[in-house]
């Protein structure tokens, strides 16, 4: 079962060769769904464009579609974007507080990716969302081409703070002070104030939501808490060699970046170094990552994507799509269909700059 909504967001950027070619003057619409599994579970999820599956998920507290800036620009790249909500966040229905584990969560995303029709996709993955795809892609490393990890709750030192937590108290309180801080200077309000009103407009739902069921939130806290080490999952995306980018910001202090580099590291993968990124640098700044994408799709992630074109043999986006998606699949359904959005005529330059080791 399927519920629907198509919601406007701002587009920018250039086009792929293999992605069609958008009306003069107009934009990306990204389009908001909810949609039943097969067990009755009930998931959020946004969508839009055609093309190579990128599916996201975001962090804890957030939700899909509080990304739609940034979204809609890497549409203009030549992904079909996928935004799906975790449990107990959005639209998607939460897991009992006495069951809340990270594999969970994982699950519940694997089963969504496959219902929805996706054989294959980009899985990018935002804090807690980046710890969530990083083990679905162990789990399942045939749905995954490449793997976007950006400043996710994976590494040597995210494991020892989560062990020390548990046992002083004062560890939990110190990192739950710093996401607060984190989200407080999330809208640049003195730096961009058009900007900050744009953020603003797309977090007041999310936030709305919380205070009105803040118990949503215990299940996915708990299971952060609760989560085992990431050593084996990373270490199994490097043995089957999942192609891996680690995007950190180096200002990050809940999730600090030597975390990062770690993960990096056990994945055999590439770390791109965010200068001046806080924890939700993506949100501060919706041009950086689709920035950085274009950049990586010049190197290692450009080669997994064409890998899987040439083993396609897709000469055309109808091509594609008969090889990244199932035959009638429901996200093709899902996808909404023409833009009607203006189109800057000039890409603003993102805020932050990066290095790639």
């Amino acid at each position: 079962m399927v519920t629907t909504s198509t919601t406007d967001g701002d587009g920018a950027g250039s086009m792929t060769a293999m992605s069609p070619a958008p009306t003069p003057g107009k934009g990306p619409r990204l389009a908001r769904h909810t949609f039943t599994l097969s067990d009755g579970h009930r998931i959020g999820l946004a969508v839009s464009g055609r093309g190579v599956p990128l599916v996201v998920v975001h962090g804890f507290t957030a939700e899909g579609f509080l990304y739609a800036q940034t979204l809609n620009r890497l549409v203009h790249r030549g992904f079909k974007v996928v935004a799906i909500d975790m449990a107990g966040h959005g639209d998607t229905q939460g897991i009992p507080t006495t069951g809340g584990r990270l594999g969970d969560y994982a699950d519940i995303m694997s089963r969504a990716v496959e219902e929805l029709g996706i054989r294959k996709a980009v899985l990018a993955g935002h804090s807690m969302g980046g710890r969530v795809v990083a083990q679905l892609a162990a789990q399942r490393p045939d749905q995954v081409v490449a793997l976007l990890l950006i400043d996710a709750i994976v590494g040597d030192q995210w494991d020892l703070i989560v062990n020390v937590s548990r046992v002083n108290p004062v560890v939990l309180t110190a990192l739950g002070a710093a996401l607060l801080v984190d989200t407080a200077t999330t809208l640049p309000l003195l730096r961009d104030p058009e900007q900050a009103a744009k953020l603003g407009r797309l977090v007041t739902p999310t936030m709305v939501g919380h205070a009105l069921q803040p118990w949503r939130l215990l299940g996915p806290g708990i299971s952060i808490l609760r989560s085992r080490g990431s050593r084996r999952i990373l270490d199994k995306l490097a043995a089957d060699e999942i192609p891996t980018f680690v995007l950190h910001g180096d200002l990050d202090v809940p999730v600090p970046l030597c975390t990062g580099a770690s993960a990096a590291r056990r994945t055999n993968g590439v770390l791109v170094r965010v200068r001046g990124g806080s924890h939700s640098w993506l949100l501060k700044d919706p041009e950086c990552l689709p920035a950085i994408v274009d950049q990586l799709l010049e190197g290692r992630l450009g080669a997994a994507v064409r890998r899987e074109i040439h083993t396609a043999g897709a000469t055309d986006v109808g091509d594609l799509e008969a090889h990244f998606y199932e035959r009638g699949a429901p996200i093709l359904a899902l996808t909404p269909e023409g833009d009607d959005l203006p189109a800057p005529v000039e890409v603003p330059r993102p805020r932050y700059a990066w290095s790639i080791h």
